[in-house]
């Protein structure tokens, strides 16, 4: 994949990570999906289409509340790697697709609500808004999820931003200012913002999980050589050998839960 907007137009493709994250990425607190559970989407018998599904991490937590899950990935890999860890739950009320989210393979209203955790900015945000709309039931929920590194307020973090950005210059993560919202062009006329969600949880990992949690971003694991992986690896890990086990990482959950104006 590449974006004009993310990383100065370079090459990335997170299907290349897909064995740490299935391993690594089941990063988001249970304070998340509560939430998102108290704003609508996660009822028995919904059906949910989850866009940039990845590995379906979360089909795969949001599975006890009795909804059905379609996990969707650009990735082919990645899909094959959510599907794979499905079948080992027993979960057969999550299927899985390969497509994009600008060009939504499902007819019209076929979705009781729709998410996007952590990919929407990789999205053609006007073009997905419109499949979205289209794809949802009338007065549908569509919820935006965001998680970020707060490295301003984080050492742990503040470093390891530092030495993936000497391997990889033109990564450019998110993460370093007060987010401030403001309702986005690609929802007019298609929803309202009904909640705004936006809070700051420090999470706990081992720091082999964090390791590997690493090794699957954007800068890292998706985009360098695996030579490279491997050189920023071993630098990382005595950088690691500093800190206690396990650490508590700052970070910044941000929610966005939109309507269709449909009726």
């Amino acid at each position: 994949m590449k974006l004009t907007h993310i990383d100065n137009s370079n090459d990335f493709d997170f299907g290349r990570t897909s064995a740490n994250y299935a391993r690594y990425r089941d990063i988001y607190p249970q304070s998340m999906y509560d939430r998102l559970i108290e704003t609508g989407i996660g009822k028995e018998g919904q059906h949910i289409l989850d866009l940039g599904s990845g590995t379906a991490v979360l089909p795969i937590n949001l599975y006890h509340t009795g909804a059905y899950f379609t996990a969707t990935d650009i990735a082919e890999n990645q899909v094959a790697v959510g599907k794979e860890l499905a079948a080992q739950k027993g979960m057969d009320r999550i299927s899985f697709r390969v497509f994009s989210a600008e060009d939504i393979g499902f007819d019209d209203d076929s979705f009781d609500a729709v998410t996007a955790v952590q990919c929407f900015p990789y999205f053609d945000a006007e073009k997905a808004a419109a499949e979205i709309f289209r794809v949802l039931k009338p007065r549908g929920l569509f919820g935006k999820i965001l998680m970020d590194w707060l490295p301003k307020e984080d050492a742990v973090i503040a470093e390891m931003i530092d030495l993936v950005q000497r391997y990889n210059p033109a990564w450019n993560p998110e993460g370093f200012n007060e987010y401030e919202y403001h309702f986005p062009e690609w929802a007019k006329d298609r929803f309202t913002c009904e909640k705004v969600i936006s809070y700051n949880e420090a999470l706990i990992f081992t720091k082999e999980a964090w390791l590997g949690r690493v090794l699957t971003c954007r800068g890292v694991g998706a985009s360098l050589s695996p030579e490279k992986v491997a050189e920023f690896e071993k630098e990382y890990r005595e950088i690691l050998e500093k800190y206690n086990d396990p650490l508590q990482l700052k970070h910044r959950i941000h929610m966005e839960l939109y309507r269709s104006i449909k009726t």
